[in-house]
């Protein structure tokens, strides 16, 4: 996996990843960006987010659930110091389906968080980790 990373102005960035995607990354007016993107920051807790949903969507249409929707509310907590790392994360999944069985969303959650989503393992070595789940019916 490859990434670049270029200087912009002011203290915006801009990725891109390997696969040709790019996103531009800033920085608040107080450290001199323009707020013109997110931040790294925030970048590194959506992918995070975005990891964890697209193994617990995978897992649940191969436990043949009918699964319509899924969106995840993570909320966030930092260390007050330098490194800022993530201390407290936690991961809300609402899910949208037809007779979505509770223990095969808990089962999914559970494989993504301890065994395929690499980033929230990644993560989970500085951080504590917390998941549950909304199931809403379509």
């Amino acid at each position: 996996m490859k990434a670049r990373i270029e200087w912009k102005d002011g203290m915006s960035f801009l990725a891109e990843s390997g696969s040709g995607h790019a996103v531009l990354m800033d920085g608040p007016p107080e450290a001199g960006g323009k707020n013109s993107g997110p931040r790294p920051m925030e970048i590194l807790l959506m992918g995070t987010g975005g990891c964890a949903a697209f193994d617990v969507v995978l897992i649940l249409k191969k436990s043949r659930q009918d699964i319509s929707n899924c969106e995840v509310e993570i909320e966030a907590e930092r260390a007050p110091q330098e490194p800022k790392v993530f201390t407290r994360i936690h991961f809300h999944f609402i899910l949208t389906g037809k007779k979505l069985n509770p223990q095969q969303i808990e089962r999914a959650i559970t494989l993504s968080a301890e065994k395929y989503c690499s980033a929230s393992i990644m993560l989970g070595k500085t951080a504590k980790l917390t998941h549950d789940f909304e199931i809403v019916e379509a």
